[in-house]
């Protein structure tokens, strides 16, 4: 297949995942989905190969979809045109119990299964004990009290089976919302079915299975490219969780990774880390895979695809009972997505980055602040109940090599991908008031690319209602790392300010109300620097100054440029403050 047609049945299949993403986006009843665009659609082939997934965040994607179509075929050897399953159980290649997931199989009309489409949403609501789908401090999938659905088929030749929907509209506290998420859902599978099967008759069934072979192979062919330019060598690097129920001294994680250009190989080793822990922060199979995916495809050029044909160059080692391997049931993946999953991907970039300059990345900042938070109670304006995950506002990208962060990243595994909300809209939408929103200076990591700034936002509830919070910060006692000499970003913390105006400061992982007259203040973290400081062009210090990311007073200390009275720099004086730096370095060398 010459590359011009390789490049069109490219983005044709792309195309699909686009207009599957379109009707999420559209007909979604959440604000998680509506507004902030916490979701993903793609392609797998009948082999559970990943072929096509679009503008998908990466956490959801990279390993999963494969994993669940496995789950699909083996639970369902018979698949028929019209079949549609609900997947969410970790223990069966999904990422959390709030990622409810529609699969379904493509079949020909010779009764042949040809793909599976994927439309994976998350839920403001899956039916935990509490009302968040971040149960942080869930001992075990019980006190969790999400409903798991292995691969259950909900719909057959076209038809919903009404049980399953009677059985989640009796848990979900918002059922109507849960419903319309549902119908999102199954009508993005099914604009993907129906845009598949009629490519297939325009193209034939052959050229695409053909066009899958040949996708593959090339995709492995750039990988190997890529890899070829990464600096050879293992590294070990380590970062730690905070302190959280279930561990008290927080979560250590490990990630051994090594990089062999020669073989155009990499291996990231997660094994030497603890045994599943009380709580509910541990990995699913697919999000463990997908972290480490995540830290090397942000070490790559994006002209990898990131598909089955470039993960045959990736080699993630998991052990079972594993932290961040292999969970065994009953064991709580409800956090999975996030938390612990960022210092995987964190730890992967990172560790390239110390292997050589012009590779790799800093540190994202923790995650799950207040500010994103899941907010619950009853809306005194229509006396309904509500829940919903809010977007206020999240920092904190990594510094790469050549670029500063990006700045409103959210975490490693989302890439920026889902949108940060509208303080009008939430107003409307829900019982609550912003009282605040900004990022905050000086909080990126400082360096020669200059990590993203953490958050600030401050809300509370409108009068007669009272507002429930919950949420699972991290950053607060380990910020984000920078690498190569890069700073830290500044670290997360939270209060509940209350009536008198005094701050209370909230543990990291709660379940927060705040009464009327109360507010919840929200920072979120930032993210780390890339390289020595005092590296950055001095004009760029200035135009951060002006732009108020960095304080004259950083300028002057940390990144060591001397500015004049109208903010434009001081020549002279920066190169006596940068060589009051270079001098120690030299005779420590010498």
């Amino acid at each position: 297949m010459d590359g011009v047609r390789l490049a069109i049945l490219n983005k044709r299949f792309e195309a699909i995942c686009r207009k599957m993403a379109n009707t999420l986006f559209r007909t979604g009843r959440s604000g998680v989905l509506n507004t902030a665009r916490d979701f993903s659609c793609c392609i797998v082939t009948a082999d559970c190969d990943l072929l096509a997934t679009a503008e998908s965040l990466p956490i959801h994607v990279l390993s999963g979809p494969d994993l669940m179509a496995a789950s699909m075929k083996a639970f369902h050897p018979d698949l028929a045109r019209g079949d549609a399953f609900l997947h969410n159980s970790p223990y069966h290649g999904c990422s959390h119990p709030a990622d409810h997931t529609i699969l379904v199989p493509v079949i020909d009309d010779a009764g042949r299964h040809r793909f599976t489409v994927v439309a994976k949403a998350h839920q403001a609501d899956c039916g935990n004990s509490i009302a968040t789908t971040y149960h942080g401090s869930a001992r075990d999938v019980y006190e969790e009290g999400a409903l798991i659905f292995p691969a259950v088929q909900v719909q057959r030749g076209y038809e919903t089976n009404e049980d399953i929907v009677r059985m989640c509209r009796m848990r979900i506290r918002v059922p109507d919302q849960w419903w319309g998420d549902f119908l999102a859902m199954l009508g993005a599978a099914r604009v993907g079915e129906r845009e598949l099967l009629a490519l297939a008759d325009e193209t034939g069934w052959e050229t695409l299975d053909r066009f899958a072979a040949e996708w593959f192979d090339y995709s492995e062919r750039r990988m190997i490219d890529a890899l070829g330019d990464l600096p050879a060598g293992s590294l070990t690097v380590s970062s730690t969780h905070d302190p959280i129920p279930g561990a008290p001294e927080g979560v250590t994680v490990k990630v051994a990774v090594c990089v062999d250009p020669a073989d155009a190989r990499i291996e990231v080793d997660l094994r030497d880390n603890a045994d599943s822990l009380p709580f509910g922060l541990n990995m699913s199979e697919a999000c463990a895979r997908t972290s480490a995916m995540v830290g090397i495809f942000n070490a790559l050029p994006h002209t990898v695809p990131p598909n089955a044909g470039a993960f045959r160059r990736i080699d993630v080692k998991l052990r079972r009972g594993c932290v961040v391997g292999i969970p065994e049931h009953p064991t709580s993946c409800s956090v999975a997505t996030t938390n612990v999953a960022d210092h995987i991907a964190n730890g992967v970039q990172r560790a390239i980055a110390e292997l050589g300059d012009g590779h790799g990345m800093a540190e994202v900042g923790g995650v799950i602040p207040p500010s994103c938070g899941v907010i619950s109670g009853t809306d005194p304006r229509s006396g309904e109940r509500f829940v919903n995950q809010i977007f206020l506002g999240f920092g904190a990208g990594a510094a790469a090599p050549e670029t500063d962060a990006w700045i409103t990243i959210a975490h490693v595994g989302n890439a920026g991908l889902c949108y940060q909300d509208s303080i009008e809209v939430d107003e409307m939408v829900f019982p609550i008031t912003v009282k605040g929103r900004h990022f905050i200076t000086d909080s990126g990591g400082a360096g020669r690319q200059r990590g993203g700034a953490g958050a600030f936002v401050e809300f509370g509830p409108v009068e007669g209602c009272a507002l429930e919070v919950g949420y699972v910060s991290n950053g607060a006692v380990n910020p984000a790392n920078g690498a190569r000499g890069g700073g830290a970003g500044a670290p997360a913390c939270q209060y509940r300010r209350k009536h008198n105006g005094e701050l209370e400061a909230l543990e990291a992982c709660a379940q927060v109300t705040v009464a009327p007259g109360e507010t919840m203040v929200s920072v979120s973290a930032g993210g780390g620097g890339y390289a020595e400081p005092a590296a950055r062009a001095p004009e760029r210090v200035a135009h951060d100054v002006r732009e108020r990311w960095v304080s004259p007073e950083a300028a002057r200390d940390i990144f060591r440029v001397a500015l004049d009275g109208n903010g434009d720099v001081d020549e002279a004086g920066t190169c006596r403050l940068r060589a009051a730096v270079a001098t120690p370095a030299r005779d420590a060398a010498e």
